[in-house]
């Protein structure tokens, strides 16, 4: 089946977004943040919205900017009110979605919008494969400074201060990391489904690691096994590739929570 050149880019794409989910969802998890992640993705369809509004050509670009914005204002809000945090992120997601859904419904265009749903990663190109090879290295550059930095936050933010970590700063950008990651996603993977992809790789390395190294590796290593196996198990059942991919990850979680009962017995 590589002997296309559509499976060939799609394989390449799979060898680097997967990284990218298993190392930004390591830090997503350990921050309690896995509503923050689905919030934004329900909120592309507003950026793309508003570039249509705005006259923008490029739906990427409009999605990238509004969802920095949002995270940042998400972030703010999220800091500021006393209000729970999950029941913050799940208004601001669902006012976000819908705000979108209307605008693009208005002109009876929404169905042009419809393979953001469930994403498409056979029609990724290689020059789209040098952006994401881009982002990848971008996020491993931010795992590797500032990774001890969020970890300390994760466990005390006020501690973390003591400190001297600049909180307020590596919460901001690790915002906008997650914003660009998952908008430069959303087109191949898919809006329904990329949260699963971000929160499931580390979930499941978190059943069966023994301390932050093998966290961190086992979280990488299942998001790529399931990225490839449900790359390729998508090919020969003519089923969707996000979907399979995450059917894939559900299983392996569910089996590192099997091995997870286990260990403790």
């Amino acid at each position: 089946m590589f002997e296309y050149q559509f499976m060939q880019n799609a394989l390449i794409a799979i060898l680097l977004i997967t990284p990218i989910f298993g190392i930004l969802g390591t830090m997503i998890v350990n921050n309690k943040m896995a509503f923050f992640s689905d919030a934004l993705g329900h909120s592309a369809f507003t950026g793309i919205a508003l570039g249509v509004i705005l006259g923008v050509q490029n739906t990427l670009l409009s999605m990238i900017v509004f969802g920095v914005i949002f995270a940042l204002l998400l972030n703010w809000i999220r800091t500021k009110s006393v209000v729970s945090m999950d029941t913050i992120i799940s208004v601001f997601s669902s006012f976000g979605m819908a705000i979108g859904l209307a605008i693009l419904s208005l002109g009876g265009n929404f169905a042009k919008y419809n393979s953001l749903l469930i994403g498409d990663i056979l029609s990724i190109t290689r020059q789209e494969i040098i952006g994401l090879l881009l982002a990848f290295l971008i996020v491993l550059i931010f795992w590797y400074v500032c990774f001890n930095q969020l970890h300390a936050m994760s466990i005390n933010r006020s501690l973390a201060k003591t400190k001297g970590i600049y909180v307020e700063l590596i919460d901001q950008l690790f915002v906008i990391l997650m914003a660009v990651v998952v908008m430069l996603s959303i087109q191949w993977v898919g809006l329904l489904i990329i949260n699963a992809l971000l929160i499931l790789p580390a979930a499941s390395a978190r059943n069966i690691a023994y301390n932050m190294r093998t966290y961190h590796l086992y979280s990488i290593i299942i998001s790529m096994l399931s990225g490839s196996i449900g790359l390729v198990l998508s090919y020969y059942l003519g089923i969707a590739t996000g979907p399979m991919i995450v059917i894939v990850a559900s299983l392996i979680f569910f089996l590192t929570l099997l091995l997870s009962k286990k260990k403790r017995r």
